[in-house]
């Protein structure tokens, strides 16, 4: 699936993305549950690097008042791009959040590789949400709502975010599971050539062929893909350990066939797992999921699965 056997595990436990406290912790918990483990006994070797950091910064003041943290995601943002760029060239980065605004950076450094490499970027989005908003739009103020604007280069970004190299062509990104979109949003997306498959479109269709069509215009055009997996992509039924619970989302088997026909695909390029709360689990449930899912995107079969007990 990558350049090399390497599976490189970057956590990114950034948290000012969000509106509450926690996320900061998934990378540790994600460990716990035995992430490495679990690719190793997959016959990947595993690099684990130190996590992402940032220093102080100078609070700025964006015209939008309801903004918020915008100096401190800016620095995460290229803080993670540098860090998405380096590990690209060593292997399959899999990020390891953290919020969602961590795709910022993760996808801008992703793409940036990408195209020094003559490969063109496609990107999965697996999300509850669009996260399209620009520092204009956005009414929360939270910040792990723009990442997928400012990668593909909607305007608003400039002077605040880093420079983005090289954009993201909005017809090579895919949207699946949306259930919670704001209205600036939804007027977006319906002027831009993102392929957007609600829940809706998956109880009508079945996943399977919605993803399906987006790997087989990936391999037309011999692309290499970022998957970008946010816990709320999930049912929170099976998923509690996430401050955006939508209902819903994802069963156990259609995430896992997501992901088993994204192996089989062979174009899986980068990862990015987010929005894991661990104080908002139960008992590690969706670490555990989510260790499960990385699993079966990197290779392991229905019939290896081991039985989990909960009590």
């Amino acid at each position: 699936m990558s350049r090399s056997n390497a599976c490189i595990l970057v956590p990114a436990p950034v948290e000012a993305g969000t509106g509450r406290r926690g996320a900061d912790m998934g990378a540790r918990a994600l460990r716990a549950a035995g992430l490495a483990e679990t690719l190793r006994e997959l016959g990947y070797e595993v690099i684990e690097r130190a996590p992402v950091a940032v220093g102080a910064v100078e609070p700025r003041r964006h015209p939008n008042s309801a903004i918020r943290d915008l100096a401190e995601i800016a620095a995460w943002t290229a803080a993670i791009e540098k860090a998405a760029y380096e590990a690209a060239a060593e292997g399959l980065p899999i990020f390891l959040g953290g919020d969602h605004s961590l795709a910022a950076g993760s996808i801008a450094g992703i793409s940036r590789r990408a195209r020094e490499e003559d490969e063109e970027l496609f990107v999965l989005w697996l999300d509850a949400h669009s996260d399209f908003h620009t520092l204009d739009s956005s009414a929360s103020g939270n910040l792990h709502g723009v990442p997928m604007a400012y990668v593909t280069g909607r305007e608003s970004f400039a002077g605040w975010y880093p420079p983005l190299v090289a954009p993201v062509k909005p017809e090579n990104v895919c949207m699946v599971g949306l259930r919670s979109v704001d209205p600036a949003e939804r007027e977006a997306l319906a002027l831009s050539p993102i392929t957007v498959h609600d829940m809706r479109a998956i109880d009508e269709n079945g996943v399977g062929r919605l993803v399906g069509a987006f790997l087989a215009k990936v391999a037309s055009r011999g692309g290499v893909l970022h998957v970008s997996l946010d816990v709320d992509f999930l049912d929170p039924e099976i998923a509690p350990g996430v401050g955006t619970t939508v209902p819903g989302g994802a069963s156990f088997r259609e995430a896992h066939l997501v992901m088993e026909m994204l192996h089989d695909a062979g174009c899986v390029r980068s990862l990015d797992v987010v929005e894991l709360n661990p104080f908002l689990d139960e008992r590690g449930r969706t670490a555990i999921l989510l260790v499960d899912l990385v699993a079966s995107l990197m290779g392991r079969r229905i019939l290896d699965r081991p039985t989990r007990r909960w009590s």
